[in-house]
């Protein structure tokens, strides 16, 4: 397993991927993206049970689906990083014919994507489908996935929710991203969610919080109970407390860089915060 160190610096050249891939187009979802890079990089190098070649049956092993799909920008470089894809064809991002494109798609064949993720409050239904699937296939491994905190005003996510705690769904860990931003301002303002975990636990879930959600020593701590505690008989979901554009001090806290490219000085800025640890694709 990898040191704490090294996850730390992968997570730091992950977000000057992040950076590079949406300042090359001037497009795309910077904010969320950086806000999640330390659980994406300690789910997939730490959390997760993977095999090393990619297929989409997904059998004998942990599967992920990222419902929030956005934040592409962040699961395209952790991909790579991991293996999946040439770390080169970053540079790809949302050119036309790419495999890399905006919102994760599936027709294109990209590794580690394994449905098309462009409109939101869907990601929970898929997920469910796969847990049962591993059930009749007796097979013991658990589905991860992640959902935007804004993304919640999707009624479909409660319909599966409920079902999920309904049907016994306990082979899946829903990680809802609260950073409290989304794309026209503070979700207390477009559409106040109230009390998630009270929400989550009247309809019959296991809720636990990462209260540092931009710690990879929390993230750690979190995520591995929350293994613990599948087969219970109820599904789990985990709050993760982060800040949105963690680790470039000019987007942090704010909504404003929820879908805004940095410009070329602002990309400097980013980059200078964020030393390279690997190398740039």
């Amino acid at each position: 397993m990898p040191s704490i160190q090294q996850l730390e610096d992968l997570t730091t050249q992950v977000r000057r991927d992040i950076l590079r891939m949406v300042h090359k187009v001037n497009s795309g979802h910077p904010g969320g993206s950086l806000g999640c890079a330390e659980f994406f990089v300690t789910l997939y190098n730490e959390i997760m049970e993977r095999k090393e070649e990619f297929d989409m049956d997904g059998n004998g092993e942990d599967l992920f689906f990222l419902s929030n799909g956005h934040i592409s920008p962040v699961f395209y470089s952790v991909l790579a990083r991991a293996g999946y894809f040439p770390v080169e064809e970053l540079n790809t991002f949302r050119l036309i014919d790419s495999r890399l494109q905006g919102h994760p798609t599936t027709h294109e064949g990209l590794p580690g994507v394994r449905i098309a993720s462009g409109s939101l409050g869907q990601g929970l239904s898929v997920a469910i489908g796969a847990a049962e699937t591993k059930k009749l296939n007796n097979d013991n491994h658990i589905i991860f996935t992640l959902h935007g905190d804004g993304e919640l005003q999707e009624g479909q996510n409660w319909e599966a929710i409920m079902y999920a705690a309904g049907k016994n769904i306990d082979n899946l860990i829903a990680t809802i991203d609260l950073n409290g931003q989304q794309i026209d301002g503070s979700t207390d303002d477009v559409l106040p969610l109230g009390s998630i975990k009270e929400k989550f636990e009247a309809f019959g879930w296991i809720v636990l919080e990462i209260e540092d959600g931009n710690t990879i020593e929390a993230i750690i701590k979190g995520l591995t109970k929350a293994k613990s505690l599948a087969g219970n008989g109820k599904p789990v979901c985990v709050l993760l407390k982060t800040v949105m554009g963690n680790g470039v001090d000019f987007m942090m806290h704010t909504h404003a860089w929820h879908g805004k490219a940095p410009n070329d000085e602002q990309l400097e800025i980013g980059l200078a915060q964020n030393a390279e640890t690997l190398k740039d694709y």
